[in-house]
Order: C-alpha cells, then structure tokens, then sequence
C-alpha cells in the first residue's frame, strides 16, 4: 500500500466514525486515557464496513465448581469475506476474580464471562484490522494488565523452611501494579500485547501471578518501551 492509499484509508476511516458512530454507544472516553475506547457495537459495525467475517473460537476454560472459579479465553478470527484472507487475530479473556465479579455469584456469572471474553478478543481483532488503535484503545478496565487478573494462589499460612531451595521473591505488589497500569496506558498497549509479553517473558497468564522480581523486571521493560517512543 503507498503512503497515499493509507492516508486515504485513515480519512475514510475517520470520515465513518464522524459520520456514523455514536458517542457512548459505539465508544467513549474512559476517565484519564487520552483516546477513546473502542466498544463491542463500534466493533461490529466497522467489522460490516470493513467486509469482515467474525471467527470465533474458545481456546482455553476453566470451570472449577468446587473453589468455585471460572476462566474463559476466546479467539476471534476476522476473515475478510472478498478475498478469504485472514486479516487479524484477537484474544479475550475474563474470569471470575476479576474486581467487578468479586462479590457475585460465581455460579450464576459463566455465560457473562464468556461474552465478555468475546467482546474483548472481537475489539482486539478490530483495532488490529483497522488500524484504528491511532483513534481508539480497547477498553483500559479490559487490559490485561490493569491488575483486575486471578488472585494469586494462597500460600500455607506457616511454610516450612528449606535451605536446599532457591530463594524466590514475593508477589507482586500493589505500587508494582500501579506502575505497570501507568506505564501501559502511555504506551496504549492493547490486551493482547499485554498477554503476549507476560506469557513470553515469564510464563504467566496474568499480572498478578508474577512474583515481585518479574514485576521489576516488567517495569524496567515497559520503561525502556516508553523511552524509544
């Protein structure tokens, strides 16, 4: 694509949501992100301007009835229906220890769970599509690290002390997470970024499984990120 087309696809681009999408229904602005955030109706319409076809695949679930504790990941694949080819890749995911879930009924929430993964792999997809991430930013409470995640696994109250094992730092904590929320919202990292770089770097699938070290280590990182830019 030459640099006229591209300028032309961000005028039309910017032309369409001018045009025809509505403020506090297709997006909004999120209190202290600069750009506004991008929701599942704004999604869907540009997926229908865009000609794309929704692929939607549930990669990863946890159902464990008896902690009780519920976790859903979802890939939405948008084919681009004139020529078949694959255009992006979006991943969700939700679970039941995030903050807005806490005082629900587990239960009760499994279905709300799995769409809220949907629309959140749907809106990754789209701004990767689209090339939208200039205008919009996915949803800042549905980023990966906005320390909402899984609680960290509870320890044994009084841990046996073994000098053959190596020394490991606490969890992560909560100036840590602050730091790397901040960080990310400056660097206007989608949630898959954000997945790709913690399951890459340490293994882990959410922030708050990193121990403290990780989180330094992710600090500095993210740091060394903002500073290129």
């Amino acid at each position: 694509m030459s640099l006229d087309q591209a300028r032309e696809r961000i005028q039309m681009l910017q032309h369409f949501v001018k045009q025809y999408m509505l403020p506090k229904e297709d997006y909004g602005l999120i209190p202290g992100c600069q750009r506004p955030s991008l929701f599942k109706p704004g999604a869907e319409k540009l997926c229908d301007v865009y000609g794309f076809s929704k692929h939607v695949e549930i990669t990863g679930r946890i159902e464990d009835w008896d902690k009780p504790f519920l976790h859903y990941e979802v890939k939405v694949t948008l084919v681009n229906k004139r020529s078949g080819h694959i255009e992006a890749e979006g991943i969700g995911n939700a679970n039941s220890r995030e903050k807005k879930f806490a005082k629900q009924d587990t239960y009760s929430i499994a279905n709300t769970l799995l769409k809220i993964a949907k629309k959140r792999g749907l809106v990754d997809a789209v701004l990767s599509a689209t090339r939208s991430s200039g205008l919009f930013t996915q949803d800042i409470e549905d980023m990966v690290i906005n320390g909402t995640g899984p609680e960290k696994e509870e320890q044994p109250a009084h841990p046996e002390p073994t000098e053959s094992k190596p020394k490991v730092s606490g969890p992560v904590t909560e100036n840590q997470l602050k730091k790397i929320y901040a960080l990310a919202k400056e660097l206007n990292f989608s949630r898959g970024a954000g997945t790709r770089i913690i399951q890459n770097r340490y293994g882990k699938s959410e922030l708050q499984q990193l121990t403290r070290d990780e989180a330094e280590d992710l600090i500095q990182k993210l740091q060394e990120m903002k500073n290129k830019h």
